[in-house]
């Protein structure tokens, strides 16, 4: 018999008793479906046994990891289906390329075609898979035995991957006939899958799911096509480079081509800098860039970089954070925990801000502000300002692109730009990088070199810096009448070396060692690449330091 503390009780189970079976047991003091387990604080899958005594806690489908185990299981269902469908064993035929918001934007490979017919039958075949409660296994092979069967399957893209990881096993799920590798935890049959669809969209189509506040109902599809276009050159940029997957960057990082990869990814971001300028400097009435996105975007380097191109124009930029019109700290307003809320609009002096900006369009000269960050004061900057007919005001802040902030100044005067780092190099063709997980890395390594901050602190603070990103940032980016990417497809190979000292330091046992723990395995999958060939104006250098600018 084994042992476990459950809900502060002590309870006994035989071996070979499932963690799926004890989660049966107490699903009734849960709303949502348990998807996962964690013993003693690590998480296990509902397909294993129990193992030894400890302490166990549920995780549901509306919990982070167990959404993320949902889509997971739905993305490896609808492969399996779609293999089905078309009886593929050369090739995969499916690639998942990048999430659209509740969506999953996937692409058929070279030679095949998708049609509302198509994907009304592979949603059927779906449907039969899950009304069979089909079961998904999980077994730790050797690595020779797990790469034969990615071969037979015609996955080349994890054979590359593969050839750099240093373990000698895999971890392979097998769905009744169909094995794949996916980075992360799975849910145990198919039954667990409440809810999904399939929507023709451009050249692919999305898989819609649930998102983790109603895991059981799919949300209305909101377009985004300015978002999706970015990606979608994201994307084009990395085929172009000969870049598409986590094995392709590393096999020419191993042949010595990184200073080819970053010459190209760099002049790439400058001609789409250079594009942005030329449309500012051709709009007529333009007094006010402004620009946002979420943390870690790069804001500062794109706004300099900006900068330099508008000049080209012979226009004269001048830099101004947002950050400079908080009100003093004592007056900010309180969150839902009683603690001071920076992200919000009201934590900004925005009638001081449009009563500066309005003087200076009306040819008045103005004194600006400064926020003194370790005082928690607004002071004078002795900095004045009066705007000649080449001037143009560079605005970088998070609330940007909310016209609220910029209420007074006329729309034509404005010229909106959201920036964010939209990751589009996956780690094989059906396990994507999430885009949040690339910005956490790069502020991890940015906040340890400039303010002294472990990554532990990072990891803790990381939610709440998400969620105000999903009320007061994307809410506008749709809005905005121009954006730019400023992910760079080579960026993690270089940010390994400075985030695995700093993720080995979490302690084990913290909240926040799980998370660390995972960040680590991910960067596993990368070779380092030298930071030496970086220019000084590259976006990366606003994180891993050397940058000419003041960031």
């Amino acid at each position: 018999m084994i042992r476990l503390k459950i809900r502060g009780e002590l309870k006994d189970y035989p071996e070979g008793t499932t963690y799926e079976q004890i989660a049966e047991e107490y699903q009734k003091y849960y709303d949502q479906r348990i998807a996962l387990v964690k013993l003693n604080g690590k998480i296990r899958e509902l397909m294993h046994e129990v193992e030894r005594y400890g302490e166990l806690t549920f995780l549901t489908c509306a919990d982070r990891a167990g959404h993320k185990a949902y889509v997971r299981t739905a993305l490896m269902l609808m492969i399996k289906a779609f293999r089905d469908e078309f009886g593929v064993t050369d090739q995969p035929v499916v690639k998942v390329e990048f999430t659209l918001g509740a969506g999953y934007y996937c692409t058929m490979r070279p030679g095949f075609t998708v049609d509302e017919g198509i994907l009304s039958r592979v949603e059927a075949r779906m449907h039969e898979l899950i009304k069979a409660k089909t079961p998904i296994s999980k077994k730790s092979l050797p690595l020779d035995e797990a790469l034969q069967i990615f071969l037979d399957q015609g996955m080349t893209d994890k054979l590359k991957l593969f050839r750099y990881r240093r373990s000698s096993s895999v971890n392979v799920y097998r769905l009744d006939d169909f094995c794949d590798y996916f980075y992360g935890y799975m849910l145990p049959d198919l039954s667990y899958l409440s809810a999904f669809a399939l929507k023709q969209y451009e050249d692919g189509f999305l898989l819609i799911l649930p998102n983790r506040q109603t895991p059981d109902e799919l949300p209305e599809f909101d377009d985004r096509q300015n978002l999706f276009a970015q990606m979608v050159m994201g994307t084009e940029w990395g085929m172009m480079m000969g870049i598409e997957t986590v094995g392709d960057l590393n096999d020419l990082i191993v042949r010595g081509e990184t200073e080819q990869i970053i010459l190209v990814q760099e002049a790439l971001q400058e001609r789409r800098i250079g594009e942005l300028a030329e449309k500012i400097h051709d709009r007529e009435g333009v007094k006010f860039v402004m620009i946002a996105g979420p943390s870690s975007s790069g804001k500062t380097t794109f706004a300099n970089r900006l900068s330099i191109q508008l000049r080209t124009y012979g226009l004269v930029p001048h830099l101004i954070s947002l950050d400079d019109y908080y009100n003093d700290r004592d007056k900010a307003p309180l969150d839902e925990n009683g603690k001071p809320n920076f992200e919000c609009l009201e934590a900004l002096n925005v009638e001081g801000f449009n009563k500066d900006m309005v003087e200076l369009l009306n040819g008045g000269e103005v004194e600006l502000p400064r926020y003194n960050f370790l005082s928690g004061k607004s002071e004078m900057s002795g900095r004045r300002l009066k705007l000649n007919p080449e001037d143009v005001l560079v605005i970088e802040g998070i609330h940007g692109l909310n016209d609220k902030m910029s209420y007074a100044l006329p729309a034509e005067s404005k010229f909106k730009i959201y920036i964010s780092a939209l990751t589009t190099l996956s780690i094989d063709l059906h396990n994507r990088i999430p885009t949040t997980d690339a910005r956490l890395l790069r502020r991890i390594v940015r906040d340890a070199r400039t303010r002294g901050a472990t990554a532990a602190h990072t990891i803790d603070m990381w939610d709440s810096v998400r969620a105000g990103e999903e009320k007061y940032i994307f809410p506008f980016q749709e809005s905005a009448d121009e954006m730019f990417n400023s992910a760079q497809i080579y960026e993690l190979a270089i940010l390994k070396q400075f985030a695995e000292p700093l993720l080995f330091a979490v302690p084990k046992g913290t909240i926040e060692y799980d998370e660390a723990k995972r960040l680590l395995k991910f960067l596993d999958y990368f070779v380092c690449m030298d930071q030496d060939a970086l220019p000084k104006n590259s976006i990366c250098r606003e994180f891993v330091g050397g940058s000419c600018f003041r960031v």
